[in-house]
């Protein structure tokens, strides 16, 4: 099993497909990584040779990612809630901040329906 930046790549996935389960890398950036390497796409983990993961690892070392991608995230964002900008402060609130309506909808960030909202009063 091939192990690369703290992550265990998945057995017997094509490589374009395995490098996309390290935080920070998409299909995009997969295949770029592999036409840098001139490593086929369609090879599997399970047959990585030592050289090909060696070489990986160089051209990974090139890009932010896992931890130190994560540490940026969060520390863009905790600077954003500290200077009080609107992004900031819908962040605070766990609400939606690139411009998505909250009437309805928003359920993913905002949580579950209380039951305040639901309850419909009787006169």
């Amino acid at each position: 099993m091939a192990r690369l930046s703290g992550v265990d790549l998945p057995r017997n996935k094509r490589m374009i497909v395995a490098l996309t389960y390290i935080y920070g890398i998409g299909p995009a950036r997969s295949k770029k990584i592999l036409e840098k390497t001139g490593i086929s796409e369609d090879l599997r983990t399970d047959d990585l040779t030592d050289a090909d993961i060696k070489v990986l690892r160089e051209e990974l070392s090139h890009y932010e990612i896992e931890g130190d991608l994560r540490r940026s995230v969060s520390m863009n964002i905790k600077r954003l809630q500290e200077i009080n900008s609107y992004r900031g402060m819908r962040h605070k609130r766990s609400l939606p901040c690139r411009g998505q309506r909250t009437k309805t909808n928003a359920r993913t960030r905002r949580g579950k329906k209380g039951l305040a909202i639901t309850k419909k009063k009787t006169v």
